[in-house]
């Protein structure tokens, strides 16, 4: 007998709903995604730390009336049904019914980790530093290749292309991944070229983020001697070095924005610099426009002065000569007087 492709996985499926029609399974989440339909697609790995791996998809409907928030490496049972995806011939697992059912053996390591670098001081408030306002040139710690350089690129030259940009590369997944991170970062520190470092990689699921929580990288982020802006994965993800960092940016396009002030805003900045030393310069000349116009009415006053103490000497003159007048008067009188006598 031979099988059309249509029906091969159509007499699979059947076999499938009536073997596994309704089950219950355990499993770690991840990759989970939320498509705009509402719909989720995420993957069942095994809680035991095999290598077994079910894709799962969980509709609109169901995912509305779940009561908790699925996330990467929670440890979740769920009911359903085995299903084939016609289109791809894929093995799925179309989930009914989601609870928790604790934390997946990674997020337990991500959590005690945390628990004991935090204990340490890492993640303290106190210990992190302001950014630059005004950064010459911003140092990028990530792939080579990865979207996350893309999209800091773009955002740094759509809003200030003056700042230069040093690429410090590095891989940002698998088990090579936390070696290659503090390499790039201690080479950033020796070098000493940038203002600000920005550490960032696109989102993925708790294994493929996990670089970002290694001890290891987390202590050099913690440790660096420049202000670091971590941007890894998107807005829900969290990882360790998000902590360690100055400032905690929600995408790598959003660490960007934080590092590099917009033109626009620099030209309202600088405008305002110059209103009001314009302000300034016309107040200093408005005081010494006053100060000489009292030294103009100084060198005025002077000539009344002479005019006065002129006409002063002009009645002194005439007393001067009305008294020696009357003096040669008196004198004569007295003179004829002694005559007489």
């Amino acid at each position: 007998m031979v099988w059309s492709v249509a029906g091969l996985v159509h007499a699979v499926a059947d076999t499938l709903a009536a073997r596994y029609g309704a089950c219950t399974v355990r499993g770690e989440l991840s990759g989970f995604t939320r498509a705009g339909s509402g719909h989720c697609y995420l993957s069942l790995k095994d809680a035991d730390g095999g290598n077994a791996l079910m894709r799962c998809a969980l509709f609109r409907r169901t995912a509305a009336m779940l009561d908790f928030v699925p996330t990467d490496g929670l440890l979740v049972e769920v009911r359903g049904r085995v299903a084939v995806y016609e289109p791809r011939g894929d093995l799925q697992f179309v989930i009914e019914a989601m609870r928790p059912a604790g934390a997946g053996a990674l997020y337990e390591q991500f959590l005690r980790l945390k628990a004991r670098l935090e204990a340490e001081g890492l993640f303290a408030p106190e210990t992190r530093r302001a950014l630059p306002r005004h950064p010459r040139t911003v140092g990028v710690v990530t792939s080579t290749g990865a979207a996350a350089l893309r999209d800091v690129l773009t955002a740094l030259r759509r809003r200030a292309p003056h700042v230069g940009v040093v690429v410090y590369p590095s891989l940002v997944q698998g088990a090579e991944a936390p070696a290659a991170l503090v390499e790039a970062i201690r080479t950033a520190e020796r070098r000493a070229e940038v203002d600000t470092l920005i550490i960032c990689r696109g989102g993925g699921s708790l294994e493929d983020l996990w670089a970002f929580n290694d001890e290891r990288v987390v202590r050099a982020v913690a440790a660096c001697t420049l202000p670091v802006v971590c941007g890894v994965g998107h807005e829900t993800d969290v990882s360790l070095c998000d902590l360690a960092a100055d400032v905690r940016a929600p995408t790598p396009t959003a660490a960007a924005e934080l590092v590099s002030p917009t033109r626009a805003s620099s030209r309202e900045l600088l405008d305002g610099v110059a209103a009001a030393m314009a302000r300034c310069v016309r107040q200093v000349l408005d005081v010494q426009g006053q100060r000489l116009d009292r030294a103009t009415m100084r060198l005025v006053r002077p000539a009344d002065g002479m005019r006065r103490h002129q006409q002063r000497l002009g009645l002194l003159a005439q007393r001067l000569r009305a008294g020696a007048r009357s003096v040669v008067r008196e004198r004569r009188q007295r003179h004829d007087v002694a005559g007489a006598r």
